[in-house]
């Protein structure tokens, strides 16, 4: 999950709940949103961002979740491409 909100300077947060698992599953989740948020950055907007990890992160492979995090950004209409 994703919230967007434009601004003049990249600004950017992760959390992931206790639903996502314990601290080692909530920890993983955000070094993979944050790594794909660095790999991407170039291509998105300046703007506040705030990356919330939903639970089938941790099931789900690197490419898939870049994948799923390009497709709302671009529905976001914040992404360049």
């Amino acid at each position: 999950m994703i919230f967007y909100n434009v601004g003049l300077k990249k600004k950017v947060g992760f959390t992931a709940s206790k639903k996502v698992g314990n601290a080692v599953k909530r920890n993983l989740a955000k070094r993979r949103l944050r790594a794909l948020f660095f790999e991407l950055c170039g291509e998105i907007d300046s703007g506040s961002y705030v990356f919330v990890a939903k639970s089938k992160i941790v099931d789900m492979d690197y490419e898939s979740i870049r994948k799923n995090l390009i497709w709302s950004l671009k529905r976001l209409k914040c992404m360049k491409n």
